[in-house]
């Protein structure tokens, strides 16, 4: 068990690692994050997910992506989330 842990903490996604996979590109899709080199945003990916899609119907949907990418979609969104301030209004 101790090994499975090991390598879900090393694997690139687990430590946050989607800047090589997750673009920003202001004349693709608005600025819209994107996966690297394809017309896929980080919001579509996630909203699937959301909605219930699993890892293999995205995949099986968009062929040319591959189970990191949707991990780094997942892992982009959460480091945003991470960086978000709530401020409470009087």
């Amino acid at each position: 068990m101790a090994t499975k842990r090991a390598a879900r903490e090393t694997h690139p996604a687990a430590r946050g690692d989607w800047r090589d996979r997750i673009a920003i590109e202001p004349a693709v899709l608005a600025g819209k994050p994107i996966i690297r080199g394809t017309r896929i945003s980080v919001e579509l990916v996630v909203d699937l997910l959301a909605r219930g899609y699993s890892t293999a119907q995205v995949l099986e949907q968009y062929a040319h992506l591959s189970e990191a990418d949707v991990r780094a979609c997942l892992a982009y969104a959460s480091d945003i989330l991470k960086s978000e301030r709530v401020y409470a209004l009087p």
